[in-house]
């Protein structure tokens, strides 16, 4: 597994992207609006780390309610697999919890993604290799 990118929910993608270019983070990434998940997103990338800005569009967004509890920060790790169910079945028995099915994922040329859930660190999300 490789460490893709560190999610970042944001309540107003706009302020946050101008924040992170203050701190030299660049745009590699056009906004994308992914209607599944009914999120915006952009990525930016500073000094190798890639960070994924991330915000609900829609009060029903699979991000709001957490969004509302946890307010602008990291809230996800994405780890690139090669086999999405092999690394998820191997997860599981680590005590990760799925949180989804496995998607498609407009911003991410359409790979595969699916987020699972640790009681000791959190959500993170799997990314299928492959050509973006």
């Amino acid at each position: 597994m490789k460490i893709d990118h560190i999610g970042y929910l944001v309540k107003n993608i706009e302020k946050a992207r101008s924040s992170f270019a203050a701190l030299g983070f660049l745009e590699i990434t056009d906004m994308c609006r992914d209607e599944y998940r009914k999120v915006d997103i952009i990525f930016l990338e500073k000094d190798g780390y890639v960070v994924e800005l991330v915000s609900p569009y829609a009060p029903d967004s699979v991000v709001a309610d957490l969004l509302k509890k946890v307010k602008n920060m990291p809230y996800h790790f994405c780890y690139q697999v090669e086999d999405l169910a092999e690394e998820s079945a191997r997860l599981r028995k680590e005590g990760f919890v799925p949180i989804d099915d496995p998607k498609e994922a407009p911003a991410l040329g359409r790979r595969r993604v699916c987020f699972l859930q640790s009681a000791r660190i959190g959500m993170i999300e799997l990314l299928e290799e492959g050509k973006e």
